[in-house]
């Protein structure tokens, strides 16, 4: 009787554990963030889909950094949301893609400015943020010394360095970009900029699950179960939709 007892509380206790799921997140508004509603499109998005297939979300708010690391080491289940290379997947199960990033090139409306190669940058001053890349021919280039680049603590910083004048481009996110503009600049400072249609990259992010957590390679599938029916229901490109409507880098 107590063995059966027994029993019945570890499988109970199993398939709690089992639905639910702890994430690691970031600050990257509006996409990401502890204080947004719902923390971001993007972590609405990961807690929809899981839900679809009974999994609780608790999200816990970190650097970047940190986030990753913890992730990695099986302290929480995952992370959200990440670009997806060689490295991380020798270390995470890798969802598929939750949402775009297509990063463009930020400038004054001053400058005629015009560019389809890395090489159209090379006489030009730019502003990049620590830590982020900005795509393989990018990195190359300025890993050789073929760019100007000035490496800056965080991404208000680069527009700031734009509009001074100090740098003539800032690579970034364009939807982070715009929300960042509407949050934290004038409508004055914001007619001041333009930015160039042609991507300097366009990259899928997705969920990471800690290939150190017994189990995550059901769950990740579990996910992708549930992100598929979420696009399905139109509820995914209604999100997105929701927070590119605004955008605008005049009034």
């Amino acid at each position: 009787m107590r063995f059966a007892l027994l029993l019945f509380v570890l499988l109970c206790g199993s398939a709690q554990a089992a639905d639910s799921v702890r994430l690691t997140n970031g600050e990257w508004p509006p996409y990401l963030g502890e204080h947004l509603p719902h923390h971001g499109v993007a972590s609405r998005i990961v807690a929809e889909a899981f839900a679809l297939q009974g999994v609780k979300v608790q999200w816990e708010f970190h650097p970047w950094a940190r986030s990753l690391k913890m992730a990695e080491r099986g302290e929480r289940d995952g992370s959200a949301v990440w670009l997806h290379n060689s490295e991380r997947e020798r270390l995470f199960h890798i969802s598929d893609p939750v949402v775009e990033s297509g990063y463009y090139l930020f400038h004054r409306k001053t400058r005629d400015f015009d560019w389809t190669s890395i090489e159209d940058l090379r006489d030009l001053r730019i502003a990049a943020t620590r830590g982020y890349d900005y795509g393989e021919a990018f990195q190359h280039a300025e890993a050789a010394g073929e760019l100007q680049v000035v490496r800056l603590t965080n991404d208000e910083q680069g527009f700031r360095q734009l509009l001074a004048g100090r740098v003539d481009l800032f690579p970034m996110d364009k939807v982070v970009g715009f929300d960042m503009l509407h949050r934290h600049f004038s409508p004055a400072e914001r007619a001041r900029l333009s930015v160039h249609p042609h991507p300097l990259r366009s990259d899928n992010l997705h969920l990471l699950l800690s290939r150190e957590v017994p189990g995550n390679a059901e769950l990740i599938e579990r996910f992708n179960r549930g992100l598929a029916q979420l696009r399905e229901s139109g509820k995914v490109a209604q999100y997105l939709l929701e927070i590119q409507q605004p955008l605008t880098l005049s009034h």
